[in-house]
């Protein structure tokens, strides 16, 4: 795998003095940076935030928090296995939807000819490659009307808006990573935005095994106060990180006239720069497999299948 990590090297003095702090304070888990990290992450987003050790902690939190077990959940088959497999362990059935092919997200039609179909407790919408998908306003309200809760999986979408809302706030729960190939990077990590207050009171035991009265089952989903330190510099550095993107992706928008093209309004956070000719210079697929082939489905997602063979990732670091 080829990336490169977004970190800026006019931060690592505030680093090693963040982890000289956390040294001293002998306080290496649940401290200060933490909730440094929540805060900062919380401003940036317009919703409340819990820090996880992974984006599948802060998943299985609001799956466990919506009760979703036995029920049947709708996901784009154009994701990552994350998605899926954090479905399945929750004791939920997944149920995948086609994707578009000019945003590579979920399709709002597909989507309700799945929703009429199977009847779900449950839809994710997963936001591909630093753009929002183009429909989530359509599948928001329809999940809206319906009763359905929708979740956003925001992995790739730091530092993305549409006419200034940021991913996790059309749907009841939104989940950040921060793994090493993320534009902001923790290494290993994870955020949990929420509108919902019982939520995140819920998330924040279940992280921690549901301490101190236990009627949480949760598990250990902790972050670092070393992490949580890397997190809030990286917050802080965030909007460089993306300004520096998008003027790079304007040079390319110059060179590749087959690509994503993002609606009025919208700002990518440039994850990925995706065409759809084949690239000189390329970093592969955001997926070339598609997760309904990988759990023998046996349904025909032809758009999914498509954009497999079709699209390529031109490379797009932060290079300051």
């Amino acid at each position: 795998m080829k990336f490169s990590i977004g970190f800026d090297k006019r931060d690592l003095p505030k680093v090693h003095k963040a982890f000289d702090k956390i040294i001293e304070s002998k306080k290496w888990t649940e401290g200060y940076y933490t909730e440094l990290f929540e805060s900062k992450w919380c401003e940036y987003n317009n919703l409340d935030s819990v820090s996880f050790s992974s984006w599948s902690g802060a998943a299985m939190a609001a799956m466990e928090f919506f009760g979703l077990k036995g029920k049947t959940v709708l996901c784009p088959s154009n994701t990552f296995m994350a998605t899926p497999f954090a479905i399945l362990n929750a004791g939920a059935e997944v149920q995948f939807v086609d994707c578009n092919r000019f945003d590579l997200c979920m399709s709002y039609d597909d989507m309700v000819s799945k929703a009429e179909k199977y009847k779900p407790a449950a839809v994710w919408v997963v936001h591909i490659g630093g753009h929002i998908a183009f429909d989530v306003e359509k599948i928001a309200n329809y999940c809206k009307k319906n009763n359905i809760i929708l979740l956003e999986d925001c992995a790739h979408s730091h530092g993305a808006s549409w006419n200034g809302k940021k991913t996790g706030e059309w749907g009841d729960a939104g989940f950040y990573s921060f793994y090493a190939t993320k534009t902001i990077t923790t290494g290993e990590g994870g955020m949990l935005v929420s509108k919902n207050k019982d939520l995140i009171e819920f998330a924040k035991k279940y992280r921690n095994y549901g301490k101190f009265d236990y009627k949480v089952h949760g598990l250990n989903f902790r972050v670092t106060e070393f992490s949580a330190a890397i997190g809030a510099i990286q917050v802080d550095r965030l909007k460089d990180i993306i300004d520096f993107k998008n003027d790079y992706a304007r040079k390319l928008d110059l060179k590749y006239q087959n690509r994503i093209k993002l609606p009025d309004g919208m700002i990518s956070g440039y994850y990925k720069y995706i065409v759809f000719e084949e690239a000189e210079k390329s970093n592969g697929k955001v997926y070339e497999e598609q997760c309904h082939r990988i759990l023998n489905h046996n349904i025909e997602l032809p758009n999914s299948d498509w954009v497999s063979k079709n699209h390529w990732c031109v490379p797009i670091y932060y290079n300051p």
